[in-house]
């Protein structure tokens, strides 16, 4: 009985082994919000592929692997629609980090000031951050740090648009300690003020809405 217990248990573990092998991860590049997902997913399913999970960046398939026709044709799909699947291993682990800061930026209800950036990446990526801090710097020649204020203030543009939120509450939303904080960050990233910035794109919605 003992024996019949262990070859059982011994072929539930093969069983999970063969399907952890299956799993099969495509990394693609420019996926940047839910919409994203929804359409890599429907073109996989017009393929004949069968993603497990997909998410920002990455889906896991079904499939252990995919014929040059079928990689072939995804690359062709996926390219008429603004996203590049990566085969680089470099290239992968930069997306996974851009891919974590931005949706943590942009898919957090609230941005935590004190947000420990080089432990959320290493996690994600599971690689030490000098590491990663190095080749995300050698590659895209600015660093981690420039590149999560970047984004910052890409979704700060974003909410001054959309009009929603005074100044204040976009400061606290995304972490910043003050108002004038976050204005001087703007202003070094975009030259102007978010007052202006906001001015503009008031005079340029109405000049559209004339024409």
């Amino acid at each position: 009985m003992k024996q019949l217990n262990s070859d059982h248990s011994r072929c539930l573990f093969n069983k999970i082994n063969l399907f952890i092998v299956k799993k099969m991860e495509i990394y693609i590049k420019n996926m940047v919000c839910d919409r994203c997902i929804k359409v890599v997913k429907e073109e996989f399913a017009k393929l004949g592929l069968h993603p497990l999970k997909t998410e920002l960046g990455i889906v896991n398939l079904e499939d252990d692997h995919l014929t040059p026709k079928q990689r072939s044709k995804l690359t062709e799909v996926l390219n008429s629609l603004g996203f590049d699947v990566l085969d680089s291993k470099r290239t992968r682990i930069i997306e996974q980090i851009k891919n974590a800061i931005i949706n943590r930026i942009f898919h957090s209800e609230n941005l935590d000031e004190r947000v420990n950036w080089s432990k959320l990446i290493s996690d994600v990526c599971f690689y030490e951050y000098n590491y990663l801090s190095t080749l995300f710097s050698s590659v895209e020649e600015i660093t981690i740090e420039q590149y999560v204020i970047r984004q910052k203030i890409e979704r700060v543009k974003e909410l001054l648009f959309y009009d929603e939120l005074n100044l204040g509450e976009i400061a606290n939303k995304l972490g910043y300690s003050s108002i004038a904080h976050l204005s001087a960050q703007f202003k070094k990233v975009t030259g102007q003020t978010p007052s202006l910035f906001k001015k503009a794109r008031t005079t340029r919605t109405a000049m559209d809405s004339i024409i």
